[in-house]
């Protein structure tokens, strides 16, 4: 097998190998080991999420959620997130419990974009930083 790999290795050297990789990584697919789980590499993420313009709200909401499941190793199940974005949210979205559909890559700002979809399905994000306030998030699904 080690002869059958080396002439593939001959063939790609130089700058097509190194391209290829490059190529990858820049369209957000090969990001190290997140493929493997799919971070990183789908197109669409649903998510719900809270937003608070404050710090100190958004960590109030989030130690409700520590408190309740995270602290006990437990995801948080959406109805219970749905509460929470409800009744803390400042997001017209709390309405609907914080609860954003389904989205494309490259429709929301920056680290909203990076957090949403590099957070594990059914997991809960710790608080960060938007231009639009404190939020965290709920990833729901992933598909591409």
């Amino acid at each position: 097998m080690g002869k059958d790999s080396k002439p593939k290795d001959a063939k790609g050297k130089g700058k097509q190998a190194a391209s290829g990789s490059d190529e990858s990584s820049s369209k957000g697919k090969g990001k190290g080991g997140k493929s493997a789980d799919g971070l990183g590499t789908c197109t669409y993420v649903k998510a719900r999420h809270v937003l608070c313009e404050k710090q100190g709200k958004i960590n109030e909401a989030y130690k409700k959620l520590q408190d309740g499941w995270l602290n006990n190793g437990d995801k948080v199940p959406p109805a219970e997130f749905a509460k929470i974005a409800a009744e803390y949210s400042e997001c017209p979205s709390a309405k609907k419990g914080g609860d954003l559909g389904w989205f494309p890559r490259g429709k929301m700002a920056g680290p909203f974009q990076e957090v949403a979809f590099n957070t594990p399905v059914g997991a809960t994000s710790a608080p960060f930083k938007s231009t639009h306030g404190y939020h965290f998030i709920l990833c729901e699904g992933r598909k591409n």
